[in-house]
């Protein structure tokens, strides 16, 4: 079956968004990928989720708002804020306690904050964009197995101009019975012949209607959480929000 077929199949409920490498991605491929969306909660749970928050590894909290792209990003054991939007690239920022109001200051924090969400977010967040804008996906077979011992296929993740870093390449590991993503491996260029990480993706969760995985082995991503409100303050104002009365 072509890719095209798999996508007429699928994209009524996992659609890719525009300038994902269809003629490029394989249908087995592809055909995971929505597999991943279902195991996850399906496509319609995770548009309707609005509101996640996380702290990265112990470093930052983040707050987004994935209908609006507004990020709040508190750093954690220093007054240090970063609050922008990731679609219109505005923002504003507390470093180390001082208020930023200089527009240079402010476009180079804006910058940084937008980088830390790609990032911080596609730890978290990647088994729901496998068909993301300038990204190609490949099946990489099924006869490899994950440092854990488990039989998984395999994805593999490439991009074109998209992101901080767009040279990447992802091995991703899709667990035979859960179609769970299950361990991923990092290369910071798509030529290494070696991955320079891997991390599992276990102790899935549910949060509000989709799974979310925060072991990464040494790594974790705690405090998770998804809302279905919040205040348009905590995007617009440096001080610490009190989330005692989120939902």
């Amino acid at each position: 079956m072509s890719a095209a077929a798999v996508y007429g199949q699928a994209g009524a409920e996992n659609p890719a968004a525009e300038g994902f490498n269809l003629a490029g991605s394989d249908a087995r491929a592809i055909a995971l990928a929505d597999a991943v969306m279902a195991a996850q909660g399906g496509r319609a749970a995770w548009d309707e989720t609005r509101y996640l928050s996380w702290n990265f590894f112990g470093r930052r909290q983040l707050l987004w708002d994935k209908w609006t792209g507004d990020v709040r990003i508190d750093f954690v054991g220093k007054p240090t804020v970063l609050l922008v939007n990731v679609n219109t690239g505005l923002g504003q920022a507390q470093i180390d306690g001082v208020v930023q109001t200089h527009p240079d200051s402010l476009a180079k924090y804006a910058a940084m904050a937008r980088s830390i969400w790609i990032n911080d977010s596609y730890w978290l967040f990647m088994p729901f964009k496998l068909k993301d804008s300038g990204l190609t996906l490949r099946y990489a077979g099924d006869t490899l197995r994950t440092a854990a011992g488990r039989p998984a296929d395999w994805l593999e993740l490439t991009f074109a101009r998209v992101g901080d870093t767009p040279d990447n390449k992802y091995l991703v590991a899709v667990d035979k019975a859960t179609q769970l993503v299950s361990e991923w491996r990092y290369f910071a260029h798509y030529n290494d012949a070696a991955p320079r990480i891997m991390s599992p993706w276990e102790d899935y969760k549910p949060y509000g209607r989709v799974l979310l995985s925060g072991n990464r082995g040494p790594r974790q991503i705690t405090d998770i959480a998804v809302y279905r409100a919040a205040p348009e303050s905590a995007f617009r104002v440096l001080a610490i929000p009190d989330r005692s009365g989120w939902q």
